[in-house]
This record gives structure tokens, C-alpha cells and sequence, in this order.
């Protein structure tokens, strides 16, 4: 909860305060994430929330909203919100107190969902479509409860198979994501866990092996800070951190799952493969499809873009993530330009628009992580996102950590005459100094990388932009190779050399 008080507000890190008894739901002035986040209703939840603040926004909410109303009534605000009434109506402290009216809007709620599950966007949105009825159909008795439970049961029986690859990757292939389905999982195992006489094992056997390999995966492409990639959609503060997943998943299981501490960690299905030669130090590779073929609204152009932490610390950072709306910085942080790639043409290796449209995208053609004899690591990948461009160019990399030095090699196959251009973004509390060659990489006063250019091209210092939030747009160092005219096939790279 904000400063301010109960009728303070902060989504996407835009504040608002509202006058007691004076919520402007609708409130035109905000973008559609935003009004999507007050009518969420999450913060019922907080600590220090009284219940008499919550009923007050409860009532109010149910006199200003009647069904149909825009915004609230959409099924994914009406998905979510379902779950924190439920969950709050089911709280020691509460559950003696729940009004009737309450009650009744909520059956309404759940009466209009079902009839208005999404269908045409499927992902993720149905995931919570299905959550809600099935809470529902646990929270409730009688016929309609028995109805929303069945077919929430349906959809989630579905959808777990169809969403959770058998890597434990989640098909949207966003971290964001993958840790908000992973949170529904984990729900869904405590709902009936707090309902042992319903005898539901048609889904809750399946439940925890999929939570396990969902959590296991999730801890091994965080990075070191605990905090997860920024692949596709994806940013902090939104869905619930990695670690209290894990806290989540042992209080319900009594099973302790841990980041493993193998230096090679490939996860084939969803493309992503990481490097971990000490505690502390991984790199982070997508080499994976953008999205479900008829899903990509969360996809970005990061195919073989990395991202990589030493001692603990970002250095090599994706672009994130600022907002939903389309824009510049929208189009900056889905584009190749807010990605650690190779770009052909200054063209996007997938052909990504609007704020969530992807029309041809950039699709693997191989990828494979091991560790050699002597204890490097490699790994190499390919995508044929540029084969829509004269000459039919390919984009392969190969990624090698050999002791203190990574080396970056990236060959563009095809034929022709083409612009060729590499990106590095640096995290913006480090500082870059360009000279004779070579960008040094500095915190503080302390080198901690040495950064040259292999091939053609010479490294220039720029100025990228870094949104680890939504609404939040940082200025970071940016290191790029440009090659204006270069003949396929063209090799060229990078090579970081470690104190």
C-alpha cells in the first residue's frame, strides 16, 4: 500500500491518491493496464489494509460497476478480481463477515465470465479464466458452482498441458509470465488443499509436478540478484520474485527446492540455456521460438540475445520493459534495438507491431549448450528470422567461456551486400569508457570487464535505454558495432576478458 493511505494507489510506479470514498474507477486519464490494475482488486490483500477500507471499496466498486461496465467488466480484470474477493472472503478474520450483496455480485461475476471466457486470445488470459471458475466452483455450492467448477477444471486440465512445456518453461516464453502461471499452479494446489473434501484427483495430480518443474526452471534462469530475465515481456515488481515462489511451493509441499549449481542448464523447449561456471557469474542465452505460433503478443526480438551477471552483479542487461501501450519506447523495448543481437538491414528480426502484434517471426534453427573437456563452456544457436530479406541471410552464434574471457562469435550466412549491426547494453550503474579499441566496463573505480569488437566494425559508445519496470525508463551505456556495407557470408563479435 502507497503513502497516503487506504485510497492511495501505485501501479506501473504511477501513484495516485483518491479522496475518501471517492474512487474514480474509470479514471480516463490512466492507460488501460493501469485501470486494469485498479480493478484487479490485489491490494484487498495488503498488510495494514483495514477490513472496513476493504469493504468500503468492495461497496463502492459494486455500486459503480454494473455488469457491462468498461474496463471492469473485461474477463481478464473479472478473472483476477474473482480470485482476491475469494481470497479474501475466505480469511480468518473475515469470513464471518461477508456481506450478502458481496456474494451475490460475485455469483453475477462469475455467472458473466463463463459465459465470456477468452477464447479468441487463449494464453495466459484463459489460464485465468479457468482459475477463476474453478475457485469459484470451490467457494460456492449448488448447480451453477458445480458447473463453474467443471468447466474451470476443463480449461485448467487443458491448458497445463498445453502451457507448461516439458522443459518447465511456460509456452509465452516471458519470465514475467512464467512466474504469474507458476503462482496460479501454486494456488490452485493450496485451494484444495483447503478443500480436502471435494476429491478432485483428475487435477491435483498433476499439479505438483508441474509447479516443481516450473519452479526448477524459474531458479535457474534468474539471474544471481534473485531477480528473473527480462526476455519478451517482461519486468520487475509485477509477479511475485522467484525465492518466495520457493517459499511458496515448500509451505504447501514440504519439499525444498534450490538454484542448482551446474555451470550448463539447457532448457530446449522453451530455448532458453545458461552458463554458470562459478557462483555468482551467468550468462543467459534465448534461443527459443517468440511465443505460441497463435499467441506472440508477448514476444520481442531477443532470438539470440543474452544477458549476463559477474559477482552477483547485471552487466549485460536486456532492454526490459516500460508499458503495454504502443509507442517509441514500446517499439523500442520489443525491437532489435533494445536487444543484445545481431541486426540485418536495420530491419527487426521478427516483424513485431502495435503494442502486442507479431506477424513473421524469427524461428530457431538449432541451439546446443555443453561443457567441453577442459571445462569451457559453449554454446551455439541459429534462427532464420533474416531469410525474408534479399540474399536470405541467417543470423548463427556462437557463445564460449573459457576461463576469464567470453567470446562471442556471430556469422550472418546468405548472400549479397548488407548493413550488419551488433548491440550490447550495459546495466546503467556501470560506466563504459571507449578507447584504443576497447570499452571498459567500470563500477565505480573498479574495472570489472574489458569489452572489444572481433572482425569488422569498431565499438562506439552510445546511450540505450534500460526499463527494468513498467513506467520506468532509465538511460544505460550502450556499446555498438556498425558495419554499413558487409559481404555474406560475414563473421564478426565480441570478446569480454574479465579481470
Amino acid at each position: 500500500m502507497a503513502a497516503g493511505g487506504e485510497h492511495a494507489f501505485d501501479f506501473l510506479n504511477r501513484p495516485r491518491v483518491f479522496p475518501t470514498g471517492g474512487i474514480d474507477w474509470r479514471c480516463a486519464s490512466e492507460d488501460r493496464l493501469w485501470r486494469y490494475n485498479l480493478h484487479y482488486f490485489d491490494y484487498l490483500l495488503d498488510m495494514g489494509r483495514s477490513f472496513e477500507n476493504a469493504s468500503a471499496l468492495i461497496d463502492d466498486w459494486i455500486r459503480q460497476n454494473p455488469p457491462g461496465t468498461i474496463d471492469a467488466w473485461e474477463p481478464f480484470p473479472v478473472s483476477l478480481r474473482v480470485v482476491n474477493w475469494i481470497k479474501f472472503f475466505l480469511k480468518p478474520n473475515v469470513r464471518g463477515r461477508v456481506q450478502p450483496h458481496w456474494r451475490e455480485s460475485l455469483c453475477r461475476q462469475l455467472s458473466w465470465l463463463e459465459r465470456n471466457v477468452e477464447r479468441h486470445l487463449l494464453a495466459n488470459h484463459y489460464f485465468k479464466n479457468g482459475k477463476a471458475l474453478y475457485f469459484g466452483g470451490m467457494y460456492f455450492e449448488g448447480p451453477d458452482a458445480a458447473r463453474w467448477q467443471e468447466r474451470g477444471r476443463k480449461i485448467l486440465s487443458a491448458e497445463i498441458e498445453e502451457q507448461i512445456l516439458p522443459d518447465g518453461g511456460h509456452f509465452e516464453r516471458s519470465p514475467m509470465y512464467h512466474a504469474m502461471i507458476l503462482s496460479d499452479v501454486l494456488d490452485l494446489m493450496n485451494l484444495e488443499m483447503g478443500f480436502p473434501g471435494q476429491n478432485l484427483p483428475a487435477l491435483a495430480g498433476r499439479l505438483r509436478g508441474k509447479a516443481r518443474s516450473m519452479l526448477s526452471f524459474l531458479l535457474a534462469t534468474s539471474h544471481p540478484d534473485g531477480g528473473i530475465a527480462l526476455f519478451n515481456d517482461a519486468a520487475f515488481g509485477i509477479e511475485t520474485a522467484p525465492a518466495e515462489l520457493a517459499r511458496y511451493y515448500e509451505r504447501l509441499t514440504g519439499e525444498r527446492i534450490d538454484s542448482p549449481n551446474d555451470p550448463v542448464l539447457s532448457f530446449p523447449q522453451t530455448g532458453y540455456f545458461v552458463m554458470a561456471p562459478a557462483p555468482g557469474d551467468r550468462l543467459i542465452i534465448d534461443c527459443g521460438p517468440v511465443g505460441p505460433d497463435y499467441q506472440p503478443g508477448h514476444s520481442h526480438c531477443d532470438t539470440l540475445s543474452f544477458e549476463l551477471s559477474l559477482s552477483g552483479k547485471r552487466v549485460v542487461v536486456d532492454s526490459g520493459c516500460a508499458q503495454y501501450t504502443d509507442g517509441r519506447i514500446r517499439r523500442y523495448n520489443r525491437g532489435n534495438s533494445g536487444h543484445n543481437t545481431v541486426t540485418v538491414d536495420r530491419e527487426n528480426q521478427s516483424e513485431v507491431w502495435g503494442a502486442h502484434r507479431c506477424a513473421r517471426s524469427a524461428r530457431p534453427l538449432r541451439a546446443v549448450l555443453s561443457r567441453n573437456p577442459d571445462g569451457s563452456l559453449h554454446f551455439e544457436g541459429a534462427h532464420d528470422g533474416y531469410r525474408r530479406l534479399p540474399g536470405s541471410p541467417s543470423h548463427t552464434r556462437s557463445v564460449e567461456w573459457s576461463g576469464k574471457t567470453i567470446s562471442i562469435d556471430d556469422r550472418v550466412d546468405g548472400r549479397g551486400t548488407h548493413a550488419i549491426e551488433s548491440r550490447l547494453h550495459i546495466h546503467p550503474d556501470l560506466s563504459i569508457t571507449v578507447a584504443a579499441g576497447k570499452a571498459l566496463v567500470r563500477a565505480g573505480t573498479s574495472t570489472i570487464a574489458s569489452i572489444s569488437a572481433v572482425g569488422a566494425g569498431r565499438i562506439v559508445g552510445a546511450e540505450g535505454v534500460y526499463c527494468p519496470e513498467f513506467g520506468k525508463t532509465v538511460p544505460c551505456p550502450l556499446l555498438v558495432v556498425i558495419v554499413p556495407q558487409a559481404s555474406l557470408p560475414f563473421w564478426s563479435g565480441w570478446r569480454i576478458d574479465l579481470p
